[in-house]
């Protein structure tokens, strides 16, 4: 199959499965997702990414429908029924089905996959990027399946001809984006928000600090502001579907762009790790 869904154990060509009307993902958007990419049928750093999962839906009081090896199996299965090796995996628990009733219901999780093909991207062409007051609620640090505003959000940089969206809280401290964290250089050093209640603790976030401590780069988890980025030596958002894009202009002003070497060294350092867990550079 080129496009596979799963949902409870029924698989199928993703555009002729369906899904029961009450999963409480219609009515509430009631449940959490990850998602990573997969290479040469291997899915990048599968664990965190279902760690992240089970973290998500812990703090949402919802029970897995398996355990995380059995997750970890299934997807593993679901890959090898692909046409193709280099898939985006995308994976959600919902809290189950019913009347729609705000309160929690009795039964089981409901469990959705979803492979696609896709390559990683290796362009390395910068990108513009807008920005947009934060609205979401204080919860961000949960993978939950409410993504409203970030879909406001994304369609704004779109209608910009932008990649991505910066949000930042009144007065002006930069949080994410729509769908990616943001970094900024400065003065040789990266600095990134910290993981509090106000993002969501990327995986490649998580990896690019490695990558910076390897490479012998100070890392600050600090708070920036709106300013400061505008300010920054480089400007660069990271997200598991995309990896790491640079940026060169913010709300149509030219920005960044000064510490290409420091750039490069930082992706070609994720990349190798990237290429290593998943058969080898090509």
């Amino acid at each position: 199959m080129k496009e596979l869904g799963y949902y409870n154990g029924k698989i199928g060509e993703l555009s002729e499965m369906t899904v029961p009307m009450n999963d409480r993902a219609s009515w509430f958007g009631d449940g959490v997702y990850d998602a990573g990419l997969c290479r040469n049928r291997k899915i990048f750093v599968v664990d965190e990414h279902i760690d992240r999962l089970f973290r998500s839906a812990e703090m949402l009081e919802i029970t897995p429908p398996l355990s995380k090896a059995e997750l970890k199996a299934l997807l593993c299965d679901l890959v090898e029924k692909t046409d193709s090796g280099d898939l985006f995996v995308y994976y959600q628990i919902t809290r189950g089905g019913g009347k729609r009733s705000h309160a929690f219901p009795a039964g089981p999780a409901n469990l959705w996959v979803t492979l696609t093909p896709r390559e990683a991207d290796t362009d390395k062409t910068p990108v513009s990027l807008v920005t947009a007051e934060d609205t979401r609620f204080l919860h961000c640090n949960i993978k939950t399946l409410n993504l409203i505003p970030s879909v406001m959000a994304a369609e704004k940089a779109k209608r910009a001809g932008a990649y991505e969206c910066v949000l930042y809280r009144a007065p002006d401290r930069v949080t994410e984006a729509a769908h990616s964290n943001v970094h900024i250089i400065k003065d040789g050093a990266l600095f990134t928000a910290p993981t509090d209640n106000l993002i969501l603790p990327g995986i490649v976030r998580a990896h690019l600090i490695a990558a910076c401590s390897r490479l012998g780069i100070p890392v600050h988890e600090t708070p920036f502001s709106l300013a400061e980025m505008r300010a920054a030596d480089e400007i660069f958002t990271t997200n598991s579907g995309n990896f790491l894009k640079r940026a060169c202009r913010i709300d149509g002003v030219p920005a960044g762009m000064k510490r290409g070497d420091l750039f490069e060294a930082i992706r070609k350092e994720l990349f190798d790790e990237f290429y290593e867990a998943t058969g080898g550079k090509e």
